[in-house]
């Protein structure tokens, strides 16, 4: 049976009881005092049919004949079309599982103490709690602004720790490979391991937030953060090393998919942008503060371990901070402690809220939910053309950590830790582009007043372009300028201005873009980007060195230049052709998308085998609809 069709019987049942024609058990085959299990196999929309199950003892009667029941199909459309969208989030979301929409196989246990089986909250609906109107104090976007601050900065350098410890360890791999006697590209693969474990970690981290909340995982990921980078600051030989600079990507990439949510959580559609602007500015401003600090600190008496102890006292201090600070915005999360403070205040037990009606099948959580960040990126095509873009450009930042050395330390002679101080030119640039964005955001809000507050992605398309185009132009200006040493430092130096607003502004604008396009799935959606950007920023660090060696600084920059300004046309095609896109997508909700049986169908791919097991579960425990 469909599960649209699934979705009408239970419907339809609960009307014909209303109307005098309901299904009752038989009395003579049920125990007394034995509860019903309809709560079990209410709808995922949370409707409470009153169709009730006896799992292994009672049968389904109706009065009704299929004539009867026929001439209700029509009736009920209307209460259909009500519950579509309902069904359709809740089904998408990370918890929805099959564990919880179906009951056990086994008999239920006796309920002790010689009582019998209490009988069904009478409408399981009016004891889940929500949220009490859009002006509610408890929903994050209402609180007051020191309060989304305060959280904004600790997030902020939480995420700066991540991304710092990604490139400070960079300047210590000649050190490295002289101490544990290896070559130089192994000792480079330090480096391509921490964004080896960047990666992974977000498909771990994003399912992990949507359904426990956003505080958890960061908590828990801060702490693996500092514990694995003192690992790697006593490790005795490369493969601990190794190993342990993976585990520290891993850990670390947890801000990177799950900070964004937050404030998309935190902030409204006004305010969103210049939120975002500072996140993603903390995620570049790691890598090119990282590298001249490690350059220091190699060239002084504390030695390569510093690189990673450093980052280790940085991260048990964000621990800290995340742990007694950070307040939970996951809103589901938010109405599961409103019911407990409600049930403690009662003391009516039966208060919950939708999330803790989740039931977890650990084999159901790995194969479809850790999954949605890849099926997202395969299935969509927005992620895909924007994962594809930042995945080119944050690749260079970590490529640029090579080419400034080539440049600064073979062509103008500079030491180890003077030669990343030319990065500061990408810092103003990043500097310049949040300027920016924070100025261009008056415009868009402008936009949002005039539409009645609902945000357009492609608003965010024109950024990207002038980004697009000043980025491209600093890489032909830095390869052309700095490739033989005969032009002052500080020209390749200005490049940066270039590189560095172009480098912020399509990250934000195509970050808010995503956001915009996929509110509902915002962390899926980042994670989904962050794993591809990531393996292909590993990826760099292994032949960036060769390239520009080999082609020579001016022509590997061309190089470099030309791909980029190859990828421009993606954000025009997004402004032009954006929205006939969003109307295809299976997730984007400002879409038009198809009826909600068939999204489930489409997007989740296993809507119909999920209810073919509920059928056969039903079978199998001596349930039978007649």
């Amino acid at each position: 049976m469909s599960g649209e069709k699934l979705n009408e019987d239970r419907h339809l049942d609960e009307d014909v009881q209303a109307e005098g024609h309901g299904s009752q058990y038989d009395e003579k085959s049920e125990p007394a005092g034995r509860p019903s299990t309809s709560d079990s196999m209410t709808s995922s929309t949370g409707s409470s049919s009153s169709v009730e199950y006896e799992p292994q003892f009672g049968r389904l009667q109706s009065r009704n004949t299929e004539v009867d029941l026929e001439r209700q199909r029509t009736r009920m459309s209307h209460a259909l079309s009500r519950t579509e969208t309902q069904r359709l989030q809740h089904s998408m979301t990370v918890g929805e599982s099959v564990k919880s929409r179906t009951s056990s196989k086994r008999a239920l246990p006796p309920f002790g103490g010689g009582k019998p089986y209490p009988p069904d909250l009478p409408n399981r609906e009016e004891f889940v709690v929500e949220f009490d109107g859009p002006d509610d104090p408890r929903y994050p976007q209402n609180w007051p602004l020191k309060t989304k601050l305060y959280i904004s900065v600790i997030l902020a350098f939480t995420s700066i720790c991540s991304t710092f410890d990604s490139a400070i360890f960079s300047p210590s791999s000649r050190n490295v490979a002289e101490y544990f006697g290896v070559g130089l590209e192994v000792a480079v693969l330090s480096s391509t391991m921490y964004i080896i474990g960047y990666a992974s970690g977000p498909l771990l981290w994003a399912p992990l937030s949507e359904l426990s909340g956003r505080r958890p995982g960061i908590i828990i990921a801060m702490f693996g953060f500092a514990i694995f980078n003192t690992a790697v600051a006593v490790a005795k030989d490369i493969q601990t090393l190794m190993i342990c600079r993976f585990f520290c990507g891993v850990f670390g990439s947890s801000p990177l998919a799950v900070v964004a949510a937050v404030f998309a959580e935190l902030y409204d559609n006004q305010t969103r942008g210049v939120a975002i602007a500072c996140f993603s500015s903390t995620v570049f401003l790691g890598p090119l503060l990282a590298p001249f600090i490690g350059g220091f600190i190699n060239m002084s008496y504390l030695g390569w371990r510093w690189t990673a102890y450093i980052p280790a006292f940085m991260g048990y201090f964000a621990f800290v901070l995340n742990l007694f600070f950070l307040k939970e915005t996951y809103p589901p999360v938010i109405l599961i402690q409103k019911a407990a403070e409600l049930r403690r205040c009662t003391k009516n037990w039966g208060i919950h809220a939708k999330q803790e009606e989740i039931e977890i099948d650990f084999r159901e959580l790995i194969v479809k939910n850790f999954s949605r960040p890849l099926r997202l990126l395969f299935g969509e095509p927005l992620i895909l053309a924007v994962t594809i873009y930042l995945s080119f450009i944050y690749g260079l930042l970590y490529c640029f950590l090579t080419a400034y050395t080539i440049v600064f330390q073979g062509e103008y002679g500079m030491s180890a830790g003077v030669s990343g101080l030319p990065l500061f030119g990408m810092v103003v640039g990043l500097f310049i582009a949040a300027t920016f964005i924070i100025v261009s955001n008056k415009e868009y809000q402008r936009k949002l007043e005039k539409n009645g507050g609902v945000p357009i992605p492609e608003w965010r398309c024109p950024p990207v372009i002038l980004g697009g185009a000043l980025f491209a132009a600093g890489l032909f200006w830095f390869g052309w300028t700095g490739f033989s040493g005969t032009v002052h430092w500080i020209v390749p130096t200005l490049s940066g201005l270039f590189t560095g607003f172009g480098l912020l502004v399509i990250f934000i604008q195509l970050f808010n873009y995503l956001i915009d396009t996929y509110l509902m799935f915002a962390a899926s959606a980042i994670a989904a980007n962050t794993f591809c950007r990531s393996l292909v920023a590993a990826a760099f660090p292994l032949f960036s060195r060769q390239m520009f060696q080999n082609m020579g600084v001016q022509w590997a920059s061309t190089l470099l230049g030309c791909v980029a300004a190859c990828l421009v046309p993606i954000p025009m095609a997004f402004y032009f052709y954006g929205e006939r896109l969003r109307m295809k997508s299976k997730f984007a909700p400002y879409s038009g998308a198809p009826a909600a049986t068939e999204q489930e169908r489409d997007g989740e791919g296993r809507f119909e085998e999920e209810e073919a097991e509920i059928r056969a579960q039903t079978v199998a425990s001596g349930r039978e609809v007649r």
